[in-house]
């Protein structure tokens, strides 16, 4: 029987979305400072998981392998060149070794195909750290992150500016699963994936949201509760920047669309940031920014995540433990 992966946003049910910010927000206030050498607890006692990058990384690379240690376990980085599928070695076979060798996979990859052949071989739970398809632990992250903000997602609102990528499709799909109404502001020919749009705005019916696809920034930006954005020009597109600097450029996140925004509004960008393309310096420097809290909350949301998967630790389990409020 294949163990639970995280593959796709949509493998958590909306109540285990919500179990998991409770987990991740027990998880940070109890944190404890590594350098004093405590763990703060032993969920991961004599797992190792393995970390494949096929793609560069900082905040998931360093999140993984810090998140692994501090539940007690060993992480193991791995780049495309320690392993023999930088040499044409199928995924499914890499997959059926290191199931004999870990007790998890963490991997940031291309097609999410791959994560669904490395699940059915390894024999062992997958975790996706970012696909060309979804980023589903910066969605919990960020849905973190506005959660301390709000207090809860009803009659929020969250607009994303910018290219319809990996990231705005799981920020579609975790924002309509939690009752956030979620806005997409696009150029022409950037749109998210109908399908990812289909499945979001069915699901959001269902709790009590609304999605909205759209060309118009300023638009998407009236009212909203938190603005967000990300790179113009994702990994492996680089040769397209110059050309998405020139579509994109309506589509700045500056000061006028935050002023457009609510009074209490949010700002969110999941790094690395390009000051003065995608977000203006004095917005992600601002006093509305609520950026670097969301990279932390990166740590925070995988842990629970790895807690629940590769722990066995049921969602909720952690904060009912510390006390059942949310931190």
């Amino acid at each position: 029987m294949t163990p639970r992966s995280l593959i796709s946003t949509t493998d958590l049910a909306p109540e285990e979305i919500a179990l998991l910010l409770d987990d991740a927000a027990a998880m940070r206030s109890a944190r404890v400072d590594l350098v004093s050498g405590a763990v703060i607890d032993t969920t991961l006692r004599g797992r190792t998981v393995a970390l494949i990058f096929e793609k560069p990384s900082t905040r998931t690379r360093v999140s993984f392998e810090v998140g692994v240690t501090e539940l007690g376990g060993t992480p193991l980085a791995l780049s495309s060149a320690d392993l023999q599928l930088g040499r044409g070695e199928t995924v499914e076979d890499t997959g059926a070794v290191l199931g004999r060798f870990v007790q998890a996979i963490v991997i940031r990859t291309f097609a999410q195909s791959r994560l669904h052949a490395l699940a059915a071989s390894s024999g062992v739970p997958v975790i996706n750290a970012l696909t060309d398809e979804e980023h589903p632990c910066q969605a919990l992250a960020d849905l973190l992150t506005i959660r301390d903000a709000f207090g809860g997602f009803e009659g929020r609102v969250l607009t994303y500016v910018g290219d319809g990528n990996n990231v705005a499709h799981s920020l579609l799909l975790a924002g309509a699963a939690v009752g956030l109404g979620v806005r997409i502001a696009h150029p022409d020919g950037y749109a998210p994936g109908p399908d990812i749009v289909a499945r979001a705005t069915s699901s959001a019916a269902v709790h009590g949201s609304e999605i909205t696809v759209t060309t118009d920034p300023r638009a998407a930006a009236s009212g909203a509760h938190a603005l967000y954005t990300d790179v113009w020009a994702s990994m492996g597109q680089e040769a397209e920047s110059a050309e998405r600097a020139r579509v994109f450029a309506p589509f700045t996140l500056g000061p006028e669309l935050v002023g457009l925004a609510a009074d209490d509004a949010i700002v969110l960008h999941c790094l690395p940031a390009h000051r003065g393309e995608e977000i203006a310096a004095e917005v992600i420097d601002g006093p509305r920014s609520r950026v670097f809290d969301q990279a932390e909350n990166r740590l925070h949301a995988q842990k629970a995540v790895m807690a629940m998967l590769v722990g066995g630790s049921a969602p909720g389990a952690v904060a009912a433990a510390a006390g059942g409020g949310r931190a």
